[in-house]
């Protein structure tokens, strides 16, 4: 194939061939299970009779399942290919919700949290893998319209799961989670591109980078994503305690959440396109900031809900923009800074909520929500690091 082929968009692969449907249903599936995990936790919360600090405990074990089990998952992608690993994560991760629902107990909790945060991660890097993969094969810039996938699942996920939860009852709906999963994954599988193996880059992924640039942009990563994580696991048990929501309308503030992130996800590639980076960025922020600091403030569950519905506007494309601006650095294998900033971005996405469960135990989450868009402004101060994001545009 010549170079000429190559750059030349016009001959560029289909927009919808099956190796793009096979890793899109593989990001709806996993942001179906995350989405179904936000309604599921009251009722987790009140049948194992803990607080806040010991449900933060077991959040906290569910990011230490996840970034134990990222890196295993990449040095097996290394070795294997990244399609073999996301069958093998996708067909684990089926039944864990079903298993959290069974739990006795809270150390049998913590197992079971250990596991769905180990395989919803390992999944994740081996899905984003494929992605990288996919995009290779077509010539086509495809990474956000995957995240939109993701937080589409997310919002069928959270958006039955409270009416769900409400009707049929905890159980059942664990059950139908496990179905739908396998339905998906049972579609995909014969699709799923075929990558072959890249063993040189196991030892490559291992060396950390010694320039700043990779760890500030890494830190663009980690701040947009520490809201994400506290609306995932905190923004329904919110809505319930402090605004008096009920079971079915507590999932919806997640739902909202999800449905204008993966909204704007689908038209991120073209924003992008047009606008830039960097100012694409900027205006994320600002409107990410906006929709928290009012979901924080909200008199009653409507407007919270709203506040969540703006936020997820905002912070859409900003992880996709700091991935990619992370594996386009000059100088610096893409494989390293993004492993760079996907370990840092789930680091705040996974571990933060823990903490905010101790803090909110004395403070309510009002003022949890009201505060953490402080996050955003250093997010602002670095987003000029956002012009590498662009680099790849046109390939």
């Amino acid at each position: 194939m010549d170079q000429h082929t190559i750059d030349n968009p016009a001959l560029r692969s289909g927009y919808m061939p099956k190796s793009r449907l096979a890793v899109s249903l593989l990001f709806l599936m996993n942001g179906f299970v995350t989405g179904s995990w936000a309604p599921k936790i009251p009722e987790f919360k009140d049948k194992l009779g803990i607080g806040e600090s010991v449900l933060g405990l077991l959040i906290l074990t569910f990011g230490i399942g996840s970034l134990v089990l990222m890196p295993i998952a990449g040095g097996f992608i290394a070795r294997l290919g990244s399609q073999k690993v996301v069958k093998v994560t996708a067909i684990i991760l089926s039944p864990l919700l079903l298993l959290l629902t069974l739990v006795p107990n809270v150390w049998v909790a913590v197992g079971a949290m250990f596991l769905l945060g180990g395989f919803v991660g390992a999944m994740d890097v081996a899905m984003n893998a494929n992605a990288v993969e996919v995009e290779k094969s077509m010539r086509r810039a495809i990474m956000s319209s995957c995240h939109a996938y993701w937080s589409l699942g997310g919002l069928i996920g959270s958006a039955i799961g409270g009416v769900f939860i409400a009707h049929f009852g905890v159980l059942p709906h664990a059950v139908f989670i496990t179905i739908v999963c396998l339905a998906m994954l049972a579609i995909a599988w014969p699709m799923i591109l075929h990558d072959q193996p890249h063993p040189d880059t196991a030892k490559e992924k291992l060396r950390l980078p010694m320039t700043p640039l990779p760890w500030l942009i890494g830190l663009v990563a980690l701040f947009s994503m520490v809201p994400e994580g506290t609306v995932l696991d905190w923004g329904a048990l919110y809505l319930r305690n402090e605004l008096g929501a009920s079971v079915a309308l507590s999932g919806f503030g997640f739902a909202a959440f999800s449905a204008t992130m993966a909204i704007m996800r689908f038209a991120g590639d073209h924003v992008r396109d047009r606008f830039g980076g960097v100012r694409t960025l900027r205006v994320c922020t600002v409107t990410a900031l906006v929709g928290l600091v009012l979901a924080g403030i909200a008199p009653n569950a409507p407007v919270a809900i709203l506040g969540f519905a703006l936020a997820g506007i905002g912070i859409s494309n900003m992880v996709p923009i700091a991935f990619s601006a992370a594996g386009n650095m000059p100088g610096l294998a893409p494989g390293i800074g993004l492993s760079v900033a996907t370990f840092m971005g789930y680091s705040g996405m996974l571990f933060a909520p823990s903490l905010i469960g101790f803090v909110a135990e004395h403070t309510g989450f009002a003022i949890i929500f009201t505060c953490v868009p402080v996050l955003f402004i250093v997010v602002l101060l670095l987003s000029h690091h956002a012009v590498h994001a662009d680099q790849n545009r046109g390939h």
